[in-house]
């Protein structure tokens, strides 16, 4: 795509997208759950909070520096981890790795993916990465999963704990999707009768601490929204908490990141490394969500979109522009480095 026809914003991707994915594949990958009030409500939470930036601050340069467990990173700005690439384009999630490398963004790779975490690492070798790990029941698949991210180089294992069944995707039901759980899950994986999505009904917090005993990596805990269960987490040994509805995809008016991460950052902050993800369609977002106290502020389905217009030339474009505004913010709201960035921030 020439420089000229690109979009200019994150949200321009998105129509564009939806006219190049099967409509079933980009009701999967677009839609929430029940009426879609906390997928809506991702995008409108960040539009309320107000800055209250300072002013007379030597901006000429910006540091957006930033590391997690120990791996130096160019920018707080990482891929959250979705499923099913191939439904955007050929390059899979291949193309997502290599676009999110090239951006110098962390990229996080899901256990629903359509190639296996081997190939992703090699398409883009040396490049920070996480798996994001939907724990089988049969605990010797889920340690052989562990055991095979590991050695396939990626620096930790998030978790997700939120998804004991799929939420209400009436999106899904309407199309009669069957989603293919990709390469990772055992043939015995229990999954949704109507829906065929992965379900984790018996997941629950002594799982939680045979996890921490067999990951050898950092592990975190994917799709937590409360002080108390931040709190049991870290307890428990979680190096890090990733605050998320899910896309709105769970739990229909869930509260967001944003609405949820003030209380997970007093509860937690300073003895995790704290995720958020959810909405996020601008840099400002990202400056948001720094100041309310995350280390690293994660994307989701602009990666898909940008795949299905542009493959990984894309994936790159849409993390740049997040970089890029960030930077800008940053500016305009007189910080030099994130370190500037708390939560006197917000109005």
């Amino acid at each position: 795509m020439s420089d000229q026809a690109r979009p200019l914003t994150v949200a321009e991707y998105e129509p564009l997208a939806r006219a190049r994915v099967e409509p079933g594949a980009w009701d999967y990958q677009a839609g929430g759950a029940g009426d879609e009030l906390s997928l809506a409500d991702n995008v409108a939470a960040w539009n309320r909070i107000k800055l209250r930036p300072r002013v007379l601050v030597d901006v000429s340069s910006r540091d957006l520096r930033t590391s997690a467990f120990g791996v130096a990173l160019d920018h707080p700005v990482i891929v959250a981890p979705t499923a099913a690439h191939q439904l955007s384009h050929a390059d899979a999630e291949r193309g997502s790795a290599r676009g999110a490398a090239a951006a110098g963004a962390l990229f996080t790779l899901s256990t629903i993916s359509s190639v296996p975490m081997e190939e992703v690492a090699a398409a883009a070798p040396g490049a920070p990465r996480w798996f994001q790990l939907y724990a089988p029941i049969d605990r010797g698949a889920c340690r052989a999963l562990i055991d095979r991210a590991v050695e396939a180089g990626y620096g930790a294992v998030a978790v997700t704990v939120d998804l004991p069944l799929p939420g209400n995707r009436e999106r899904d039901v309407r199309n009669a999707l069957e989603l293919d759980l990709g390469v990772h899950l055992p043939a015995d994986q229990a999954v949704d009768p109507d829906t065929g999505i992965v379900v984790l009904p018996t997941l629950d917090w002594d799982d939680l601490d045979w996890l921490r005993s067999v990951c050898p990596i950092p592990l975190i805990a994917k799709g937590i929204l409360r002080a108390d269960d931040a709190a049991r987490a870290v307890d428990a040994g979680c190096d890090g908490i990733w605050v998320s509805n899910h896309g709105g995809r769970q739990l229909d008016t869930s509260i967001t990141a944003p609405e949820a991460l003030p209380e997970v950052v007093d509860s937690v902050g300073g003895r995790a490394l704290i995720v958020a993800d959810g909405g996020v369609r601008r840099g400002i977002d990202v400056l948001k969500g720094l100041a309310l106290g995350a280390d690293l502020v994660a994307v989701g389905r602009p990666v898909l979109w940008a795949l299905a217009v542009d493959g990984a030339d894309g994936v790159q474009r849409v993390l740049t522009i997040l970089r890029d505004e960030l930077s800008l913010a940053m500016a305009l709201a007189g910080c030099r480095s994130l370190a500037d960035i708390g939560p006197d921030l917000i109005a």
